[in-house]
């Protein structure tokens, strides 16, 4: 059956006008057709024009022995070109292909190396025989990112790796990596040798898991296996709240709680809080070369119940003239924003920093709220800079097919499609403010996504739809196009072991098991 649907898509995309059949992801702003075609071989002369091009060129070559070329090789030769004078825009490529050559061109390193991926899913969808054409391409936007929580299950470079090569291919650009939360700590720090030696015991659904984290040298091989591929790491270390595995670590840094939230938050009045902060980004900084730092700053309120009734918190309140516990939490995030400046490095925070009154220098907005839209206009009014991801439709943990029994609900779920429209349905919102919207990210929280197995399903195809929605001018943008052609890339991520969800044949992918601890935070 599944053989039979995927004809049967082909078999309509093939009916479209020629340029629209173009089988690549995402879709490019601009394509033009021409006459012929240019099969590419393992062996079809390759070169650059010095430097990086040269490197790409050999890159380029060897990559082509793993994507399964027939046919015989055209006799023309592959050119990449890195050149400041053609005065392209950042990121952006022309890729000209006619019967007797190949012509990749780009004013920047990470142009270039999209027109390479670009090449290579040509090449590879159509067995190595790419269609006439001229491609002149450039990003919607800045920021394409996809964020990967492993502090409630860990998965492990290769893993991420992996999804790193995905990333690449799809000219995604920032992975946004979870280390720090409740259930565990998951990076190295030497000057606090128990966040990983106590706090990275543990995961979500098993408390008493044995430790699991990234070593200094393994995270400064995942950064430089990103740069490779034009993808920048930023790293997120949390606070003031979902600090509990800091808490465990280091009790007489935590700001209490009760319940299920017991040392869930930093103790928000002591100065070997902010200095505990200022030491571990030390190290951060060191490690991650990203210019921006994320914070958390989000859900507070779950676990600072102690901060009501601690003496020392309500003295701190009255003496730092606060009004109440939230804005002592605004408080700690402005202060947290201030030790991040001091590294050279600019905040990122969830919507919630918003209230706090963070200088827009020195802070940007992660848009997560979908049913807060005024957060999200809130913030551009206030001049932040901001970065989209609601969790309607940009949540990867929730259910992304009606019969799917796991995963997170508000008032329905997180189709392909859905992932796809974005952001059209909120962009009205955003006029007149198109400077400070920097782009888009898909998140995934782990709290029901235990292994590889369930992080693929929940991962793919979805962020397909979200490539195309961070680089494909809406004007290109076409649901149905990008559905009838999505099969290439299913049949791609097969040949890479990749367990993704078939929204062709639902029951050929059944959902995979998921840890039975209930998700508290289910529908909302």
């Amino acid at each position: 059956m599944r053989k039979l649907l995927s004809i049967v898509v082909l078999l309509a995309f093939l009916a479209l006008p020629a340029f629209a059949q173009l089988a690549l992801f995402p879709t490019p702003a601009k394509v033009s057709g021409g006459k012929g075609s240019f099969t590419i071989g393992t062996a079809s002369p390759i070169s650059g024009n010095g430097g990086y091009a040269d490197e790409l060129a050999k890159k380029l070559q060897s990559e082509l022995k793993g994507l399964g070329l027939s046919g015989t090789p055209s006799k023309g030769t592959v050119r990449l070109v890195l050149d400041e004078k053609l005065k392209m825009p950042d990121e952006a490529y022309s890729l000209t292909v006619s019967q007797e050559s190949v012509l990749l061109e780009a004013s920047s390193e990470s142009g270039l190396f999209y027109a390479k991926e670009a090449l290579k899913q040509l090449a590879r969808f159509g067995k190595g025989t790419v269609r006439a054409c001229k491609i002149t391409d450039q990003p919607r936007y800045g920021w394409r990112g996809f964020m990967l929580d492993e502090s409630r299950h860990f998965f492990g470079k290769e893993k991420v790796k992996q999804y790193l090569d995905i990333m690449a291919s799809l000219r995604m650009n920032i992975f946004h990596w979870h280390l720090t939360d409740e259930p565990g700590w998951r990076i190295e720090i030497k000057k606090y040798p128990k966040l990983t030696s106590v706090g990275a015991i543990g995961n979500w659904h098993d408390p008493e898991a044995p430790a699991k984290f990234y070593t200094q040298e393994e995270i400064k091989e995942i950064v430089a296996y990103a740069a490779e591929r034009h993808i920048m790491v930023v790293p997120e270390f949390d606070m003031p709240g979902h600090a509990t595995a800091v808490s465990r670590s280091y009790p007489e840094l935590s700001g209490g709680g009760e319940g299920k939230w017991d040392g869930f938050t930093f103790h928000p009045c002591k100065e070997t809080t902010y200095q505990f902060i200022s030491d571990v980004l030390d190290e951060i900084v060191s490690l991650f070369p990203s210019p921006y730092i994320h914070i958390g700053g989000d859900e507070v309120h779950y676990g600072n119940q102690s901060w009501f009734t601690d003496p020392e918190i309500q003295q701190f309140i009255k003496d730092k003239g606060l009004q109440n516990e939230t804005g002592l939490e605004h408080y700690f995030v402005k202060r947290a924003a201030d030790i991040v400046a001091s590294k050279g490095k600019t905040m990122i925070g969830w919507d919630e920093i918003i209230d706090a009154g963070v200088s827009p220098d020195k802070a940007i907005v992660m848009w997560w709220r979908h049913d807060r839209k005024h957060q999200l206009v809130k913030a551009l009014e206030n001049g932040y800079n901001v970065i989209m991801t609601p969790r309607r439709p940009f949540y990867a943990d929730f259910v992304q097919y009606g019969e799917h029994k796991v995963g997170r609900l508000w008032n329905g779920y997180n189709a392909i499609e859905d992932v796809y429209r974005f952001p059209e349905p909120i962009i009205h919102l955003t006029k007149d403010y198109e400077d400070q919207v920097m782009g888009l990210q898909f998140s995934l929280w782990t709290e029901r996504v235990a292994d590889e197995k369930r992080l693929d399903f929940m991962t793919f195809p979805r962020l397909v739809a979200v490539a195309e929605d961070g680089w494909t001018p809406a004007k290109e943008k076409e649901c149905s196009l990008f559905m009838k052609k999505l099969p290439y890339f299913l049949d791609y991520l097969k040949t890479l072991g990749i367990y993704y969800f078939d929204p062709f044949n639902p029951a050929s992918t059944p959902e995979p098991d998921a840890p039975a601890k209930e998700d508290v935070l289910q529908n909302g």
